[in-house]
């Protein structure tokens, strides 16, 4: 069976984005809203402004991942003698020391996957930008695995919360949580943030103008 597919906006159907309910678009005015039946939640059929809040989060993101992979990440005393260490040279630290799974597990939460999610976000917000037809499919998986994967970036800032809470002994030995752990945390959250302002159904929605 051939012919255009139906959508829930071609028909005035909305659905709430907080309890999923399916509801008809009342006429109203156009400076009216129109609110869930069911829990009062506002009705949008689509995130507002979506594409400018994402951009802005990334943005924000891309500034803070310089920082977060260039300062000191651990800040360790050992016997009166301080050293810091970035994300790069923990790394480093572990692969000369034998530990090249711990090095791996660093490597990929701590600096592939957000770099990943970043590049995924931008290269979403240029596709729509552009109304890209490609593949909108493969897409919107890439949209969800990026939306799943990236709350495990906090990886590391759980070692090091650990390492700083179990590592106190005074002049002997201690450490502590250096500056880029917290634009490591902003990366982070950002990006997370940044994946829940995306709306991956602008990416069918150029499609679906596309062969009208």
């Amino acid at each position: 069976m051939t012919g255009k597919a139906i959508t829930a906006r071609k028909i005035d159907l909305i659905s709430c984005q907080y309890c999923s309910l399916l509801s008809r678009i009342p006429k109203m005015a156009v400076s009216q809203a129109a609110f869930c039946p069911r829990c009062g939640a506002r009705l949008h059929s689509r995130k507002p402004d979506s594409i400018m809040y994402t951009w802005a989060l990334v943005l924000a993101s891309v500034i803070f991942y310089i920082p977060a992979n260039f300062l000191p990440i651990t800040i360790t005393t050992t016997l009166g003698s301080t050293h810091a260490d970035t994300i790069m040279s923990g790394i480093i630290y572990f692969i000369q020391s034998g530990s090249f799974e711990i090095a791996l597990v660093i490597f990929v939460a701590s600096i592939l996957i957000p770099l990943v999610k970043l590049l995924v976000l931008i290269s979403l917000l240029l596709s729509v930008h552009f109304k890209s037809t490609w593949r909108p499919k493969d897409r919107t998986k890439l949209y969800r695995l990026t939306e799943s994967v990236g709350r495990w970036s906090m990886v590391d800032i759980y070692v090091i919360s650990i390492m700083v809470a179990l590592v106190k002994l005074g002049p002997y030995a201690n450490v502590e949580a250096g500056p880029a752990a917290v634009y490591f945390a902003a990366v982070v959250v950002i990006t997370m943030f940044a994946a829940e302002t995306f709306d991956p159904r602008l990416i069918w929605d150029v499609a679906e103008d596309a062969h009208e």
